[in-house]
């Protein structure tokens, strides 16, 4: 009885000191994940890339979409090279590789991390689509796996730049602190700001860092996330269909299901 009364203690003193800095309401957490729940799309979801890691699921709704930005370059390009068949042209960034995985004359590729501001090393979002595909060029599709940076890549694109893209992909990282006052602060007004021009049409744990419960709410840590403009959605029946048929694990490790409190 000892050692389970001393277990409890330890848990109870854990959760109190996960978020030093202050813990948001369950019902602010709750609203964000309501906001974040999916429609369903005017055309069906198809997948771009292989199976596992670096696949997506989008709208089939590509046509005419004359540029992919995709920040954060893979070991694979699948994704990528699945864009330039359909006729896009792939600009790719990232500092910390010579250049994508394999190569393709639609590929473009600039050794820079992408984020809030320019400089040394770092180019904005604005400033690298801007210098590429001027304003008039046509719509874009945005996919963004960048380790965190999402966030701030988000808050600093203005909002004339987030219009062009008719569908987003992004890669969210660290949910689980999602409960930490000061990162919701940041995450969550990340978040809101592309939920005003886009809607989520899908979402897709990645398996590979399982997911944290608190009150009742299960959040995975990493999820991928797939929005489309606004303007090209039609009907917003609620999504249902989790997981869908073409989801795929993105490793080994153990299928990580959508929580059901972030679709019904």
């Amino acid at each position: 009885m000892k050692d389970t009364f001393r277990s409890l203690v330890v848990a109870m003193l854990a959760r109190q000191n996960a978020f030093p800095t202050g813990r948001i309401p369950r019902q602010d957490l709750l609203a964000l994940v309501r906001a974040l729940r999916p429609v369903m799309p005017a055309q069906p979801l198809v997948r771009l890339g292989g199976d596992g890691d670096g696949g997506y699921l989008v709208p089939d709704d590509l046509d005419g979409l004359t540029a992919c930005y995709s920040p954060g370059v893979n070991d694979v390009s699948r994704f990528e090279k699945d864009c330039a068949a359909r006729g896009m042209d792939v600009y790719m960034a990232d500092r910390s590789v010579e250049g994508p995985a394999e190569p393709d004359p639609r590929f473009h590729f600039l050794p820079a991390y992408v984020g809030a501001f320019s400089d040394d090393g770092f180019v904005t979002l604005d400033a690298w689509v801007e210098a590429n595909t001027p304003e008039g060029t046509g719509d874009l599709l945005l996919q963004m796996d960048i380790e965190g940076y999402e966030y701030e890549v988000l808050l600093a694109a203005s909002e004339a730049l987030l219009r062009r893209f008719r569908i987003v992909v992004i890669e969210f990282h660290d949910l689980d602190k999602w409960w930490s006052t000061p990162f919701f602060s940041l995450a969550s007004r990340a978040v809101y700001k592309l939920l005003h021009t886009h809607a989520c049409v899908h979402l897709h744990p990645n398996n590979c860092c399982g997911a944290t419960t608190s009150d009742g709410v299960t959040v995975p840590r990493l999820m991928e996330m797939t929005f489309v403009r606004r303007d090209r959605l039609g009907m917003t029946a609620m999504r249902t269909d989790f997981p869908h048929p073409l989801d795929r694990d993105n490793t080994s490790l153990s299928t990580l299901p959508l929580p059901s409190e972030w679709y019904t």
